[in-house]
């Protein structure tokens, strides 16, 4: 087994390589003065088993850009099997046409890996699953659950007057698997998006008045809808409010909203460089990704993984 790091989150794949107890393989990624990415493996892989660890976080195009040009890399030097490790994998929002003469670009990012040489896909909680159902090659996909529960637990001791809170009705069935982990109540904040940046929440479906409340949703990049939601949610008595998010995309407009809002604070995974800030608590994921690559690697079930 060999894991090959690419720039875009480094430090997640030396956790990684530490859960396993082995080191990450001697890569060279530069770029040319034109911009160009230049990709070059310093060791032999041939007929290894190689896991390349790179989330398609912002830079996006760049990042996703370098991964196939490590792919090809790998291909190149007679790897036996290649997998794409992307924690956080961009573009799964456009996953379907919505609007006239708009492309998919999910299923144009899956055609890419397929054609670079990719020979399975492990990622977590991707914004929307049927994605997975893009791709012609295995696809494992992880959920960010069992990393977040336990934080979620800590941050909120007292589970007796909790509601778990969907922020859009999309995300119900993804807030009831936490809302049964933590033997709380559910409710859903039905929302109007006027564009890409700005959310107005609408109305509150279920009761949150006098109780404490947790956010849950697979990830925030301006965190409009998730402060929106807090706002929606107090006016309507909610007590204490915190999120729970799998990808913390956070820009500086996510920051500053996140840190004047009524949000005490937001627990989130490591899965991008970018999730780290004020009222942001961290849930390490580089164990439950550790683990499933051993798991693919000795061509074991990662089933138990699901489990909290």
């Amino acid at each position: 087994m060999k894991l090959i790091s690419g720039t875009a989150h480094r430090a997640l794949s030396e956790r990684i390589a530490s859960s396993l107890g082995i080191q990450l393989a001697n890569v060279q990624v530069t770029s040319f003065p034109d911009g160009e990415t230049f990709v070059k493996i310093d060791e032999n892989i041939r007929g290894d088993d190689v896991f390349i660890i790179q989330p398609t976080c912002p830079p996006t195009n760049h990042n996703l850009m370098e991964l196939l040009i490590m792919v090809d890399a790998a291909r190149r030097a007679s790897a036996e099997r290649i997998t794409a490790v992307i924690p956080f994998f961009g573009y799964a929002r456009q996953d379907r046409k919505d609007q006239p003469r708009v492309p998919i670009t999910a299923k144009l990012v899956a055609n890419l890996l397929t054609s670079a040489g990719v020979s399975r896909v492990l990622t977590i909680d991707l914004h929307a699953p049927q994605i997975q159902g893009f791709f012609d090659i295995p696809v494992d996909h992880l959920y960010a659950k069992p990393a977040l529960i336990g934080h979620l637990r800590e941050v909120v001791p007292d589970t007796s007057n909790l509601t778990v809170v969907s922020p859009d009705v999309g995300g119900v069935k993804m807030a009831r698997a936490y809302a049964d982990a933590l033997n709380a109540e559910l409710a859903i904040v039905a929302k109007h998006r006027i564009s890409a940046t700005r959310v107005e929440a609408m109305n509150v479906i279920g009761d949150v008045d006098g109780r404490d409340v947790v956010i849950v949703d697979d990830m925030t990049e301006t965190a409009g809808t998730l402060c929106a939601a807090a706002e929606m949610l107090k006016r309507h008595g909610a007590r204490r409010i915190y999120a729970g998010v799998s990808h913390a995309v956070l820009g500086e407009i996510a920051h500053q909203r996140i840190s004047d809002s009524v949000i005490e604070q937001l627990v989130t995974t490591d899965s991008v460089p970018q999730a780290n800030g004020p009222k942001v608590r961290v849930a390490p994921i580089a164990p439950l990704l550790g683990e499933a690559i051993r798991r693919i690697n000795e061509d074991k079930s990662i089933t138990t993984l699901f489990e909290v």
